[in-house]
């Protein structure tokens, strides 16, 4: 067996939560591969509407096992609320639930040094979620971070003071005030390790390798979108790990020759939270009515998403780093009503006409070349098969297969798992 893989192709939010919950009754296993409690799944059925954080998407399914993989970082307070969140739906958490025992433990001292390092910054700040993600990913490559399989070790807590003593002091080097009180979100954080230690940790890619060989379908999940990776995103404005394909691999320890089926997310338009470039974004009442209209908030910050046109330019990048070969293509409904669609086709990149991501898209830099396309009117939430949708709606998503070169397998005109029209 292979297995597939489901990813944000924008700045994130593109509805990947949704998605997977959609197909999880195809699979075997749902495992998530990387990022942190940062993350905010939405998943709306049966009239409830709920965010997963660190859980897989597929928690809510009666036969799947979610796995959290190595690439993962876990905060221990964060994870037991959520797993708190679930007690509503009689979940057998304890056996659909496992964690890898090399994913990274998010310490209290993370968010501290993130709030301190993020105010450093005055107004040179990258838009942290302020999670401790970023602090997580240093230790981990600086070969410092503490582990879920140290959970299990005798010295744990000694492991613990001796990290946590040496973040209290990179603190104090941050010429900024910060006020914490340590020893309580340290009790809060060892009650809920007790709460973390009932579940089952596995070695993930031994567990996976061995699911393969008895012809189990995974689903690898991940966080955050393509434009955010450390590496092919839009840096310094990034998160702190793989979102691409490549970090399935490294994530979930899962060869290459593994993967088949990338399955790609995107918005009918483009949103972005935080700080960062965003050539088509929209500072006009159009660009409000998006926001109102998609109910533009992070599911886990809050925070306001600025919204503007679809930008073609960055799907593309986005479908060759990945190897896309399915698209999916969310919130077409909040389009509905616009007299008039953009679509960013190439930039004006200092002066030249170019069609690809370069390597800096600040505004200074980088300015859009837009086609224009005729609105529709029609509410399509209500909707159930393609051959409903309106004239000019078939035509904007024809455009896009034709520019990209990947098929629209699925388009999204609405939040609840039933708005979802299969091609």
């Amino acid at each position: 067996m292979s297995v597939d893989l489901l990813l944000g192709l924008q700045w994130g939010d593109e509805g990947k939560g949704k998605i997977v919950d959609v197909l999880t009754q195809k699979y075997d296993i749902i495992a998530r591969f990387q990022g942190g409690p940062n993350a905010g799944h939405t998943l709306e059925f049966d009239g409830i509407k709920h965010v997963l954080r660190t859980i897989p998407s597929g928690i809510f399914h009666k036969n799947a096992v979610n796995i959290i993989g190595n690439g993962v970082v876990i905060d221990p307070v964060v994870f037991v609320k959520e797993l708190e969140g679930l007690e509503q739906f009689k979940i057998d958490i304890y056996n659909k639930l496992i964690i890898s025992r090399k994913a990274h433990l998010i310490l209290p001292t993370h968010r501290l040094l993130d709030a301190a390092s993020e105010a450093s910054k005055g107004k040179a700040k990258i838009g942290s979620t302020l999670k401790g993600i970023g602090p997580t990913y240093m230790d981990k490559t600086g070969r410092n971070g503490l582990r879920i399989g140290d959970l299990e070790l005798d010295d744990f807590k000694e492991r613990y003071r001796n990290l946590a003593d040496k973040h209290e002091a990179m603190i104090k080097f941050y010429d900024v005030s910060i006020q914490y009180n340590l020893a309580e979100m340290e009790n809060e954080f060892f009650e809920a390790i007790e709460t973390l230690k009932k579940l089952q940790f596995i070695d993930s890619e031994a567990y996976l390798f061995q699911a393969l060989k008895d012809g189990k379908s995974i689903l690898a999940e991940g966080a955050q979108g393509s434009l955010l990776d450390v590496d092919f995103g839009t840096y310094p404005f990034v998160t702190s790990s793989n979102t691409t394909a490549a970090g399935a691999c490294t994530g979930l320890g899962i060869a290459p020759n593994k993967i088949k089926d990338v399955y790609g997310i995107f918005k009918a338009y483009t949103t972005r939270v935080g700080s960062g470039p965003f050539p088509t974004e929209l500072f006009d009442e159009v660009g409000e009515t998006m926001a109102r209209i998609g109910n533009e908030f992070g599911s886990v910050t809050g925070r306001k998403r600025r919204c503007g046109w679809l930008d073609l330019v960055a799907l593309k990048y986005a479908v060759e780093i990945n190897g896309v070969t399915q698209l999916m293509m969310m919130k077409g409904d909040v389009l509905s009503g616009f007299e008039e669609l953009k679509v960013c086709t190439a930039y004006k990149y200092r002066g030249e006409i170019i069609d690809h991501l370069p390597y800096n898209i600040e505004e200074e830099n980088v300015s859009p070349v837009y086609k224009s396309f005729k609105g529709w009117h029609a509410d399509l939430t209500g909707l159930t098969e393609y051959s409903d949708l309106p004239t000019e709606l078939k035509d904007y998503v024809s455009f896009i297969e034709a520019e990209v070169g990947v098929p629209i397998k699925i388009i999204s005109v609405g939040p609840d798992r039933t708005q979802t029209i299969s091609r």
